[in-house]
């Protein structure tokens, strides 16, 4: 069992940078993939970032891409999205999740990963 908690969340103006954090609790999180998600109201969850268990690797959306950073610190078994120049588009709940093993071919669907945290609101102002 992995237990996730995201934190960080907040209100912030459009252009402006928050970062989120995912902690973990119940295993090594450097053997897993860890995923962000995002829901916003009346909204599919859908796909932010990913980072790889060993490599590192990073996968990003296109909406994301060169404004959002995913990366980890072993050492406080945390994972990190760093988020700058922030839309009111990017207004959502935020959540990780974690799976041991993602093949690359899924690593952006909901249904890979089997634990996830309970979510943190981030609301971009105009």
């Amino acid at each position: 069992q992995v237990q996730l908690v995201e934190s960080g969340g907040g209100l912030v103006q459009a252009g402006g940078s928050l970062r989120l954090s995912c902690a973990a609790s119940g295993r090594t999180f450097s053997n897993y993939y860890v995923g962000w998600f995002r829901q916003a109201p009346g909204k599919e969850r859908e796909f932010v970032a990913a980072i790889t268990a060993i490599t590192d690797s990073t996968y990003y959306a296109d909406s994301v891409k060169g404004r959002f950073t995913i990366s980890r610190d072993n050492a406080k078994n945390t994972v990190y999205l760093q988020m700058d120049s922030l839309k009111p588009e990017d207004t959502a709940v935020y959540f990780c999740a974690a799976q041991s093993y993602v093949h690359p071919a899924v690593v952006r669907t909901t249904t890979a990963y089997t634990y996830w945290g309970q979510g943190t609101q981030v609301t971009v102002s105009s």
